[in-house]
């Protein structure tokens, strides 16, 4: 795919090493005139916003014209400053961020995964877990595969209101990872058992 990353951070740089990677390609846009974020977000087909949540604002706006029909994967998380939740838990960025973009897709997905781990969908050698939510099933769909492609085990959670478990699952591992400081070289990894169906209720 032709995919646009908003945000050229830590975590824009290592979506950019997975997908490419993968095979796909790449263009940034960001704060640096000669990739600019409305052009990377005219020419992509799929729209990844990876920028700090205090900067969502102007990157929204930028990208507005050219998000009709696309996917629109929101990254963020909301950190307040004593690393609690900053954003209300009666919505999530994500929620925000298809209000201000009604005729996207917006899927909420890596926002659980630190950037060093992003690039690979491991950690150690284990498989992580890639979250995802949203309200549209192809533009999901779309989304789990990149995250295959990557090397992650997608898992789909529902609607996009369940984004805001996902930033509560974010926020968590954070404030182990620094404020408990254990580090970033952790993740999710939801272990599964598959039941046969006729065992699904027991």
């Amino acid at each position: 795919m032709k995919i646009a990353i908003i945000g050229k951070g830590n975590v824009g740089n290592a979506l950019h090493s997975g997908l490419i990677k993968a095979g796909h390609e790449i263009k940034f846009g960001h704060r640096d005139p000669n990739e600019l974020v409305a052009d990377a977000a005219k020419w992509g087909e799929l729209i990844i916003l990876a920028v700090p949540h205090e900067n969502a604002n102007n990157a929204i706006e930028a990208i507005r014209p050219f998000v009709d029909g696309k996917t629109v994967i929101d990254v963020m998380n909301a950190i307040g400053s004593n690393m609690d939740l900053g954003i209300s838990c009666t919505t999530s960025t994500a929620e925000e961020t298809q209000k201000k973009l009604p005729k996207a897709n917006v899927v909420k997905a890596f926002n659980t995964v630190f950037a060093p781990n992003q690039s690979t969908g491991r950690v150690a050698g284990e498989q992580l877990t890639a979250f995802l939510a949203g309200d549209n099933l192809k533009a999901k769909q779309t989304v789990a595969q990149l995250t295959k492609d990557i090397g992650f085990d997608p898992v789909d959670c529902g609607p996009l209101k369940a984004a805001r478990n996902l930033e509560a699952m974010g926020n968590l591992i954070i404030n182990l990872a620094y404020k408990y400081e254990m580090g970033n070289k952790m993740g999710y990894k939801l272990v599964k058992t598959i039941l046969p169906k006729n065992n699904s209720n027991q």
